[in-house]
């Protein structure tokens, strides 16, 4: 029997938003990350961390570390 993968909608993952902020303002304490990276500690999907982390990098509370990504076309992010 095959498992079927529900994905949340857009909506959806933005609630969560809140919550997780602080979560990855944790995750972040220990260094500079990717979003693969970020997403592996939390134990989330890295496409809902995304929307995450771009949201608090809009609101100014993240930043990248670098002008472009790392070879494997990844930026990371820190706590501002």
């Amino acid at each position: 029997m095959t498992e079927e993968i529900i994905q949340r909608g857009v909506a959806e993952i933005m609630r969560d938003e809140m919550v997780m902020r602080d979560k990855i303002i944790a995750v972040l304490q220990d260094g500079p990350k990717t979003i693969v990276e970020i997403a592996e500690s939390l134990g989330c999907p890295s496409h809902e961390v995304m929307y995450w982390v771009m949201a608090m990098w809009r609101y100014g509370r993240i930043e990248e570390t670098a002008v472009k990504p790392d070879d494997d076309g990844y930026f990371k992010y820190r706590v501002k």
